[in-house]
């Protein structure tokens, strides 16, 4: 059996037991008609991290050992990564791209040109000492982007907006297998074998040591921040490795207030995505964990609030540009950004 069988057997396992959400353990009975879990709002989104010995987390609606979710939120990626582009498109009618392509514009600051250099000249002679050195380049680090989606997009918007190649984005993402399918997708265009994009397996709640205090300029991360196990310890570190006056942007899924839409989307997650899931990917259970896993992030109000308690510098805490966060599709995904003082 493969090791994504086997995933997708114990997720299997763990979803047909009952399932604690607040107080109440909740299941079916035999043969009834499939019904909508209740929303979790009221339960806590994050997780200390400190110690994890005896302390649990959720793993979508489940309550598992803290020192049991990144193998499965591993795992669940592991599962995905072949299929994970093509779902995003299929899940959301291809509006996913134009979220990203916003938050891209949203949060890289105009970048200088790139100066043509060429320090030898055609008749092979050395130019002078005096020619502008390259500057420094634009650091960004992009987690839990294992795709590349993220890194490319900045890297397109850098060189077709402001003519500059003076950027170089680190990709650190939890699995191997999404890792593969961003060094697959590099492999085909412009940036191959340059030291434009390099990828790096590591945690985002701790990144590799290489990555050093007070070195990136911008750090970014796009519907990956809901599956670690601590969002005070991601910040953190994002806080750490940024320089002063580094930025970072988060996207990720929202909460629709509109009554009426956000039980049509509760619908669409719960009854739709999981189906496309098995369809697909092959796979339900990631993506049940996935829609679940959207309905245990904090409120776009809590999680600006935990940015600020980060160290983070943020708008006004009102919705909108400008604001702490922005709001795309009616809050189905919403962009947050802070400074470091």
């Amino acid at each position: 059996m493969s090791r994504n069988l086997r995933f997708a057997s114990s997720l299997r396992t763990i979803a047909s037991a009952p399932r604690a959400v607040g107080a109440r353990a909740v299941s079916s009975a035999a043969g009834s008609a499939p019904s909508l879990p209740p929303s979790p709002e009221a339960t806590s989104s994050t997780a200390s991290s400190s110690s994890t010995a005896g302390r649990t987390t959720h793993f979508g609606f489940k309550d598992v050992p803290e020192e049991d979710k990144e193998s499965l939120v591993g795992g669940v990626f592991s599962s995905v990564a072949s299929k994970y582009d093509i779902m995003n498109d299929t899940m959301s009618a291809g509006i996913h791209r134009l979220w990203k392509d916003d938050f891209v514009a949203s949060v890289l600051p105009r970048l200088p040109p790139s100066v043509h250099r060429n320090p030898v000249r055609a008749d092979g002679t050395q130019a002078p000492d005096h020619e502008p050195a390259a500057p420094a380049p634009f650091k960004v680090l992009d987690v839990a982007g294992g795709t590349g989606d993220i890194a490319l997009r900045l890297l397109d918007r850098a060189r077709e907006k402001f003519g500059s190649r003076d950027i170089e984005v680190e990709v650190v993402d939890l699995t191997e297998g999404m890792l593969h399918e961003g060094r697959k997708r590099v492999a085909q265009g412009i940036y191959y074998n340059t030291p434009q994009i390099t990828f790096t397996q590591g945690n985002a709640q701790a990144l590799p040591e290489h990555i050093k205090d007070n070195s990136i300029d911008l750090y970014t991360i796009a519907f990956g921040i809901r599956n670690c196990t601590s969002l005070p310890a991601v910040l953190s570190e994002a806080y750490r490795v940024l320089k002063p006056g580094g930025r970072i942007g988060v996207l990720e899924f929202g909460k629709v207030t509109n009554p009426l839409l956000k039980e049509i989307y509760r619908q669409y997650s719960f009854q739709v995505i999981p189906v496309m899931g098995q369809i697909i990917a092959g796979d339900h259970a990631s993506y049940q964990y996935l829609v679940e896993s959207i309905e245990r992030f904090p409120s776009q109000p809590d999680f600006a609030q935990l940015v600020r308690d980060a160290g983070f510098q943020t708008g006004a805490m009102r919705e909108g540009k400008g604001g702490a966060w922005t709001d795309y599709t009616f809050g189905v995904a919403t962009m947050w950004t802070g400074v470091k003082a």
